[in-house]
């Protein structure tokens, strides 16, 4: 296979500054893309702002020979986020690759956290994607293409204990996700999910010393293929942890049809509604909404002998 690069194409990366963002910048200025390296520097609590962190990776990528500006503006604020996008603009005269990888932590119990911390992480997380998409997602489908990779996680998957608005945000983005590559399935736009595992700031405080190796390069050639021109696939998720990539979807089990239903057919009917045999997969693109919605219309147009 010939080499995948990104020669003339321009890409922003949000949290670029360090651990994931930093691997996907360099990667991908390492096969000639154009980078607007975008992180304010704060703190895992998105608390005292620092240039340097993005102006370090700058640095690197243009010591390599490659082409790169830095942007400290936060993805927390609509105007930030059109700063960011209007930051490739400025340099580049255009955008066609947006990976959302900022985020920052603010753990505790549920039944302790504040509101502060709650509306905190989603602004960085899911709002902050929508700053940087809203704009960037227009200027792509006028040029008729574009590749958007945002980041959910296993927590937004699966949940995580004391990490309910970082869920929340997570699993949030998986709507965007699909929302965004739906919108832009006729546009030239392809988007989709990175859950991505790598020990970075966000493993502080944990002993990793039994992890196998898991460093933000493992997981940057996922994300650099979801950001290529040759990507075959939108509105999915690609998992990728300590060397591991797969596909996560969301599937249903077949399920059970009744004409009629009381709270104790429920009950009765469990076990068989939650069967896991032959499994529904749909997909977002073309029209996964559709598909969930004509299945279970054709299941009740032929339940005339009600499944039991």
């Amino acid at each position: 296979m010939p080499e995948l690069r990104f020669d003339d194409r321009v890409a922003v990366i949000t949290g670029a500054g360090r651990g994931l963002g930093r691997a996907y910048a360099l990667l991908l200025a390492a096969r000639g893309a154009k980078v607007v390296v975008n992180d304010p520097g704060v703190s895992m609590k998105g608390n005292d702002m620092d240039a340097g962190p993005a102006q370090d990776v700058v640095a690197q990528i243009r010591a390599a020979g490659g082409e790169a500006i830095a942007c400290t503006e936060s993805v927390a604020t609509p105007a930030g986020g059109q700063a960011i996008i209007d930051a490739a603009l400025n340099a580049y005269g255009r955008i066609d690759i947006l990976i959302h990888n900022a985020g920052t932590v603010r753990g505790a119990p549920l039944k302790e956290m504040t509101q502060e911390d709650f509306d905190t992480v989603l602004d960085v997380h899911l709002r902050g994607a929508f700053h940087v998409v809203r704009p960037a997602f227009a200027l792509m489908c006028a040029a008729g293409y574009g590749r958007v990779v945002l980041t959910t996680s296993i927590g937004g998957l699966y949940g995580s204990y004391n990490q309910a608005n970082y869920c929340a945000a997570k699993g949030g983005l998986i709507g965007l996700s699909n929302v965004i590559a739906l919108e832009g399935a006729a546009e030239g736009v392809k988007c989709n999910a990175i859950v991505p595992a790598a020990v970075t700031r966000m493993a502080e405080g944990r002993d990793t010393s039994v992890y196998p190796p898991m460093s933000p390069e493992l997981v940057a050639p996922a994300v650099a293929w979801l950001a290529h021109e040759s990507c075959s696939i939108t509105g999915e998720m690609l998992t990728s942890i300590a060397g591991r990539v797969a596909k996560a979807y969301v599937v249903e089990t077949r399920g059970v049809y009744q004409s009629a239903w009381t709270i104790e057919d429920v009950a009765r009917q469990m076990d068989a509604i939650s069967d896991r045999r032959d499994p529904l997969i749909l997909s977002p693109v073309p029209n996964g909404h559709a598909e969930h919605i004509g299945y279970s219309f054709d299941m009740a147009r032929k339940g005339g002998a009600d499944s039991q």
